[in-house]
């Protein structure tokens, strides 16, 4: 038994440790995985031996202490934890105790929705006016962060429509868009400053700031999902609250489901994980709770989490492997990028063996040396980074320095002041010349399908391309005299060869590989310079920097790649060789082809014209009046006497947040 206390009080301590790590300090030092089996393996020994139980356990209580620094206030009603289930058949056996709680043998209802890996906080609205936010805290008790809470622009600080609830309190997650993360880090390191490790300490360090203009700058967003203390409006189902908030302004996030049943419990939890890379946010699992609260009230709450929900958990994101060594690749514009050789690391569904360390200046804020044990994160644009040095061992490894010779070409290289990358400025650099051409080829530039990485390599190598216009005088035989290379291959890639000859301004521009230009920059040029390639090679700096959205670093790369004769000859060569740019791609869908939209009263999220572009974008049409032929009556504030109209004739009503939806999912 001394055993078995002493373990105990060890996971306890442990515990604690991680939990001040993560959710006070927002600095974990261990995986969420890892975190997940000392709480399992504590919580198993509880309930083997009742008796061993403290109430200072982790497990009998909700979170971690707040800060101090803020004001505390008490939450009307505990936000408590969620459970979780770590695989399927845990999620079955959830479904399993609903049915014996509630003493039924039926189908469940549930509502299913994404985890998201944010910062939960409540926001108390009174009569539809916004008074407070609170963050979760130790869930009865949770910093008073009504002034940052005003900065976040999702949020309506008066609720739309009227009469509101006396009082209405809504449960929600702060997170900061993948999209959104990388441009703040950008930012960061343009003026630099300390980068952030993922977004969920992003936005929590957004949260937590003294001063409020800080968090303004924040690019921080909210779903909410869960009510609190509601007075003055009843409801009976969480689709129905979750209506109600949303047609008030409250964001709701668009991939909430109701389902039936364990198995789409499996469908539902399975497909996001599935998907989970393609969300423009960080999910870390999925939720399912009990949609009727009549049935909620009957299953009950345990002390530290509702018996009614359960999390199921994604695949670890975050894990931990030693450095085996350091090498050094060479990118198509010259840049030298380290990179770290790792001991395979199983995650998120992928073995991961090299992870990028972007450049000298990241391998020194970090500290990372060959040997350190790192933590791992597989972000969700797939790219595995290692977020820091956990342990080093060897306390006599050396810092690691870029060599000042290229890998590939052995000529010097250069550090220009104020750039974060080391180059190679050798124009014959043979590691360079192979990565344009497969930047040339690939499916955002000149979409040639069939020449990837190594038949490129064997073209470079058997002299075939030379200079990047000779793609276009490459022939059948030739290329089907390759190794693993055949006839029907080699033709398919003639063909794809001949059909990117006719292209657009910005993807030819996008293919170039001109520093600093990317798919945006070259769609803003193709605007400017109405898709006339020779206008555009003849600008100046001084007439690039006079366009909207082109700084002084972009019109200088521009100009110092037409300042490259061979560059420009290069170019010409490939009009001569036959290609033709044209005018931009239409960016038009046609699945509301046939659908017509009328609207009325005032919409807030979008002005009426952009509503009507909108639906023409997707192929349908927008009228004034109502006709036995509209599809759709999409109302916003103050409407006429559309409604009703449209009510009688059985016209489908959506508001604007559902028009919004359907428009967006062609």
């Amino acid at each position: 038994m001394n055993d078995i206390r002493k373990r105990i009080n060890e996971l306890k301590e442990e515990i604690e440790k991680h939990n001040y790590y993560y959710y006070v300090l927002d600095n974990p030092i261990v995986s969420d995985t890892e975190w997940d089996k000392l709480f399992k393996e504590l919580e198993k020994l509880e309930s083997e031996y009742p008796n061993l139980i403290d109430i200072n356990s982790p497990t009998q209580r909700v979170g971690a202490k707040p800060l101090d620094g803020f004001k505390t206030d008490k939450h009307r009603m505990p936000m408590l934890s969620l459970s979780n289930a770590m695989n399927n058949e845990e999620l079955r056996s959830f479904n399993e105790r609903i049915k014996k709680l509630l003493e039924t043998k039926i189908q469940i209802e549930y509502m299913a929705e994404p985890k998201l890996d944010g910062i939960g906080v409540e926001l108390i609205y009174q009569d539809g006016v916004f008074i407070k936010g609170l963050t979760r805290g130790d869930g009865f008790e949770g910093e008073d962060i009504t002034q940052n809470i005003r900065t976040i622009k999702s949020i309506p600080l008066k609720l739309i429509g009227k009469n509101f609830p006396g009082l209405l309190e809504v449960r929600g997650e702060v997170f900061i868009k993948k999209t959104d993360f990388k441009k703040l880090n950008e930012n960061q390191m343009n003026k630099g400053l300390q980068i952030f490790a993922n977004p969920r300490n992003a936005a929590a360090g957004s949260l937590r700031q003294l001063d409020a203009k800080i968090t303004a700058k924040r690019p921080l967003s909210i779903n909410c999902y869960e009510p609190g203390v509601v007075e003055g409006k009843q409801f009976k189902t969480q689709e129905e609250f979750l209506f109600y908030i949303k047609s008030v302004g409250l964001p709701v996030n668009d991939l909430i489901k109701k389902i039936v049943g364990s198995e789409n419990i499996l469908k539902y939890h399975n497909n996001l994980e599935d998907r989970r890379n393609e969300l423009d946010y960080e999910i870390d699992g999925t939720v399912f709770k009990l949609n009727k609260y009549v049935e909620r009230e009957k299953a009950g709450s345990r002390s530290r989490s509702p018996r009614w929900a359960i999390a199921g958990k994604f695949k670890a994101q975050q894990v931990t492997s030693n450095i085996v060594s350091i090498s050094v690749q060479v990118g198509r514009t010259g840049a030298l990028t380290p990179v770290a050789k790792v001991n395979p690391i199983y995650v998120s569904g992928v073995t991961v063996t090299n992870i990028t360390l972007h450049n000298q200046d990241e391998i020194d804020r970090k500290d990372i040396r060959i040997g350190d044990k790192v933590l791992i994160e597989r972000s969700g644009d797939v790219i595995p980074k290692i977020v820091k040095v956990v342990s080093r061992e060897n306390k006599n490894a050396v810092k690691y320095k870029i060599k000042e010779e290229c890998p590939s070409c052995e000529k010097p290289t250069v550090k220009i002041e104020g750039d974060a990358v080391t180059r190679c400025v050798n124009a014959y650099c043979p590691a360079q010349f192979k990565g344009r051409i497969q930047h040339f080829c690939s499916k955002l530039a000149m979409n040639i399908d069939g020449l990837g990485e190594k038949i490129v390599e064997q073209l470079i190598n058997n002299g075939l391309i030379k200079k990047l216009e000779d793609i276009y005088s490459i022939n059948e035989s030739e290329l089907a005299r390759l190794d693993r290379m055949g006839t029907k291959s080699a033709r398919n890639i003639i063909t794809s060869i001949s059909q990117s000859k006719n292209t657009t301004f910005s993807r030819f521009v996008y293919s170039l590989g001109i520093r600093n230009v990317g798919e945006h920059t070259a769609k803003i040029l193709e605007k400017h310079f109405n898709s006339n390639i020779e206008n555009f090679m003849q600008a100046n700096e001084n007439q690039l920097i006079e366009i909207d959205e082109i700084g002084e670093i972009v019109a200088e790369s521009i100009v110092s790649f037409w300042e490259n004769k061979e560059n420009v000859n290069s170019i010409k060569r490939c009009l001569d060789r036959g290609v033709k740019i044209s005018g931009p791609e239409k960016n038009r869908s046609d699945h509301l082809k046939d659908t017509i939209f009328v609207f009325t009263g005032t919409l807030n999220l979008l002005n009426r014209n952009d509503a009507k572009k909108k639906v023409e974008l997707s192929g349908g049409t927008s009228k004034n009046s109502l006709t036995k032929n509209t599809s759709f009556l999409v109302t916003g504030n103050k409407t006429g006497s559309k409604v009703e109209k449209a009510k009688n004739m059985g016209i489908p009503i959506l508001n604007e947040y559902e028009f919004i939806k359907l428009v967006n999912n062609g």
